[in-house]
């Protein structure tokens, strides 16, 4: 698994285990598994997804979640999504390599 996937996949579970401990029951449909039991279960894949990812992504990652909620956003058409600075010509990715916003610190995917 590229270091991309791994922080996008850790983004996706940070995602959902925020929903997991938010979630009001009375508002959403009856599940079979309760969050209860599910919560656990998604915190340790969690755990073990960060065993594989790269010290500094990890570190990036954690500094940005911290700091704006998502350690994670796309790029558009060279825009940062999460703080609309144009990114420069040459930072255009290079294959599955990270890159981190100049302006705002978080981790940037391209799409």
């Amino acid at each position: 698994m590229s270091a991309r996937d791994a922080v996008v996949q850790l983004h996706d579970l940070d995602l959902l285990i925020e929903e997991l401990r938010t979630a009001r029951p009375a508002g959403r449909q009856r599940s079979a598994v309760p969050d209860a039991v599910r919560l656990p279960a998604v915190q340790r894949a969690r755990t073990q997804l960060i065993r594989q990812l790269e010290r500094r992504w990890f570190s990036a990652y954690e500094r940005a979640r911290q700091r704006y909620g998502r350690g994670v956003t796309a790029v558009r058409d060279r825009v940062c999504q999460g703080c609309f600075i144009t990114l420069p010509t040459a930072a255009a990715p290079a294959g599955d390599t990270l890159m981190v916003c100049e302006s705002c610190g978080r981790i940037l995917y391209w799409i």
